[in-house]
């Protein structure tokens, strides 16, 4: 048995790490969790690429960073293997297939659309995605949560953005700051990040690089942190310094450019934790889609490879194909894809080619575990102010704006209730919440469900 193993855990060439990463690649569905899962399976216990001590290392770096931390756990261990080279391999195969495949189906989706069946399949989808989302709050509130500080401070967050409407990014900082604070004063408990797997302790691959002393280029040098900054900075701001001189301030690429660079570093604890940001800012301040689209987008990115986050790229295509530019509307779509698409990932590969040669310092710190600790209490509340959200919309077919001290709130009519959508959401509970079936089946279930009965009837 021992032997099978070794066999396995040779150094793999470009083309066999290019052949692994393409396979994640296009099996990465089930959001951060089964995608974390999948690469585990395959990397440590399969490939014997790396042990678990290592995996959970750079796990637990990614999950400090803003952005996907499936997306960059993969970037990492191929730089890990490959260098920069593999870093870009793995991290590029990880969005590729979903991302080509988001792009055909935001394309159908504004072609065909209309069509009543189109519609009612979209219709099983969304009521299925708003219960993602309360799953999504059960099972963060259950990791976060894990003191009344950690509690009073994701209800404070929830007030924030749903009485108040206090920008996303605000309620991170100090969050950030507070849980800062609270780690100061030994009130909180330690953020942990583990997995239940055990593996064997046979030699992997990075064990007989770092012998051989073929791990160099993991080594931290100020001069190269200079260079890859320079570097992915440039790759970065200078495509949104170049729309801003060709088509100005006002245009939708350029807005989509700045608003999804923001985006990309704020976005601490996974997608679910900004969507409800970036759906209050691209719903009622740029109008580039609607509520019940927002919710079509958030169901077509379940159903797809790649990380959650592929999200911004449908609101980046329905927001350029209405664009009033004198372009075709499938070339303006493709653009505001392509334009959405860098600007959320080029900063990933920046966080993990400047500090992953920093990670055992940055491990070791406690200050930022803290902060990520506090940090990870607020996304409780920020996804259940999500989850309202959505269920609104998903169930209610009309909303009241009413003014509460001065703050605007929206409150469903009640007489607007749409028990069709309501049956579907019910429907999706079940099955997800207690049967815990897997979120790609419980999509297809629910919008076929939608279609047979809008056959029938």
């Amino acid at each position: 048995m021992a032997q099978s193993h070794q066999k396995l855990s040779h150094t793999p060439n470009s083309i066999e790490a290019l052949v692994v990463w393409f396979k994640i690649g296009i099996l990465s569905f089930g959001g951060p969790a089964g995608q974390i899962a999948l690469m585990y399976r395959i990397i440590v216990e399969e490939k014997r690429w790396l042990d678990e001590e290592r995996f959970l290392h750079a796990l637990n770096y990614c999950m400090l960073l803003p952005g996907p931390e499936a997306q960059q756990l993969a970037t990492y261990i191929g730089w890990l293997l490959h260098k920069t080279k593999g870093g870009l391999v793995a991290g590029l195969l990880f969005i590729l297939p979903g991302a080509l495949v988001i792009f055909a189906l935001s394309w159908v989706y504004v072609a065909f659309s209309d069509m009543p069946l189109i519609e009612a399949g979209f219709l099983g989808i969304k009521a299925a995605v708003l219960v993602v989302v309360i799953d999504a709050v059960i099972k963060i509130g259950k990791r976060a949560i894990t003191s009344g500080h950690m509690l009073a401070l994701a209800i404070a967050s929830f007030l924030a953005i749903f009485f108040f409407s206090i920008p996303f990014p605000y309620i991170i900082i100090c969050a950030g700051i507070l849980g800062v604070v609270v780690g100061h004063l030994k009130l909180s408990d330690s953020h942990k990040n583990t997995l239940e797997t055990k593996t064997n302790n046979l030699a992997t691959v990075i064990d007989r690089m770092e012998l051989a002393g073929e791990l160099s280029h993991t080594q931290p040098s100020f001069s190269r942190s200079i260079k890859v900054f320079t570097i992915l900075l440039s790759l970065w701001l200078l495509p949104i310094f170049l729309i801003w001189l060709l088509f100005g301030a006002e245009n939708v690429f350029f807005q989509q450019s700045i608003f999804f660079s923001k985006l990309a570093v704020v976005t601490f604890g996974g997608a679910y934790a900004v969507l409800a940001y970036m759906a209050q800012q691209a719903v009622e301040v740029f109008n580039w889609l609607t509520p019940n689209e927002m919710l079509d987008g958030l169901g077509l990115a379940e159903t797809t490879p790649g990380p959650l986050i592929l999200v911004t790229q449908f609101v980046g295509f329905i927001g350029a194909y209405r664009s009033e530019v004198a372009l075709s509307p499938i070339i303006l779509g493709l653009l505001g894809s392509l334009v959405t698409l860098w600007v959320t990932f080029v900063p990933c590969f920046l966080w993990i080619f400047l500090g992953a040669p920093y990670i055992e310092r940055l491990r070791a710190n406690t200050r930022i575990a803290a902060a990520l600790s506090g940090i990870t209490s607020a996304v409780v509340g920020v996804v259940l102010n999500l989850a309202i959200w959505f269920g609104m919309h998903v169930t209610f077919k009309n909303l009241n704006e009413v003014s509460v001290l001065n703050f605007s709130l929206k409150i469903p009519v009640l007489s607007s209730i749409d028990l069709f959508s309501l049956g579907l959401t019910v429907l999706a509970a079940v099955l997800i919440l207690w049967f815990r079936l897997g979120t790609i089946y419980v999509l297809i279930g629910c919008a076929g469900v939608s279609v047979l009965m809008t056959a029938i009837f």
